[in-house]
């Protein structure tokens, strides 16, 4: 498998990423499904879990909308605490995963397989919506995937979504590397190509200034930007995400976002 960064157009961005979690979601649930559990909301490498930062608010009783679920782990605790969730992915194997989780924990999380640039519900048909690393860091049009997430909540109704801090792009992905050797404004995707040279992974870059315009210009607005920090007596090493870098620079960036109220100047 050879990296690179070049542009990928968004039909081979959305069919190489499908493939790959379709390939590598065994893998993915095999080392990261203790750490992540069956029934908790982990927004971030570092552990921040919606149990305490509440960044969704009181969930019980809404209708709630989870993009790029995975295996359903954030969803199906969101369920556990009284609210009425849908999960989408992309991924077939992903969504096979949450059915195991569901068989084994007796809680079921109803699915659907889905791009997320393109949201199979009606207008204003959930309260909130969130996503943990899910979809947004893996297709090109992230603006669509705004777009559609303020079309299917309410008026008043909360996205919230975590992906990698865009300062981390300046750094190699690894969990011992302190130097930038790029830079923060090249926003040339980050691509893997098998040895025919077809595209089998790509992960697309914006900036901090980026995710602003795209939240504002979906006609969202920004509430909150949370930047978690490492926290003590964590010492799991994740991709480019470990304790001697998360105790310097951050590694993840979670966007508290509104879609206005009927009636708001801003809608």
């Amino acid at each position: 498998m050879a990296a690179t960064r070049r542009n990928v157009d968004a039909a081979s961005t959305t069919r190489a990423n499908r493939l790959w979690w379709d390939s590598a979601s065994d893998d993915y649930q095999r080392e990261h499904g203790g750490f992540l559990g069956d029934v908790r909301f982990i927004w971030c490498p570092e552990g921040l879990d919606e149990a305490d930062a509440r960044l969704l608010g009181d969930v019980a009783g809404r209708r709630v909308l989870e993009i790029g679920c995975g295996a359903g782990q954030c969803g199906r605790w969101l369920r556990s605490q009284g609210a009425r969730v849908t999960g989408l992915d992309l991924s077939f194997r992903q969504l096979r995963h949450s059915q195991r989780i569901d068989l084994h924990t007796g809680i079921a999380l109803p699915t659907v397989q889905a791009d997320a640039q393109r949201l199979p519900f009606a207008d204003a048909s959930f309260d909130l919506a969130c996503s943990a690393f899910g979809a947004l860091p893996f297709v090109a049009d992230a603006h669509a995937v705004l777009a559609e997430a303020r079309r299917v909540l309410r008026p008043g109704g909360r996205l919230v979504f975590s992906v990698t801090h865009p300062i981390r792009w300046a750094f190699p992905d690894d969990p011992g590397g302190l130097t930038a050797d790029r830079s923060y404004f090249d926003r040339t995707p980050y691509v893997e190509e098998d040895e025919t040279g077809e595209v089998v992974y790509v992960e697309h870059h914006r900036t901090l200034g980026d995710w602003v315009g795209l939240i504002t210009a979906a006609g969202l607005v920004l509430r909150s930007l949370v930047e978690p920090e490492w926290p003590e007596g964590h010492e799991r090493e994740w991709g480019g995400w470990s304790p001697l870098r998360g105790r310097l620079i951050p590694g993840t960036a979670i966007f508290v976002c509104e879609k206005p109220a009927e009636g708001s100047a801003a809608g």
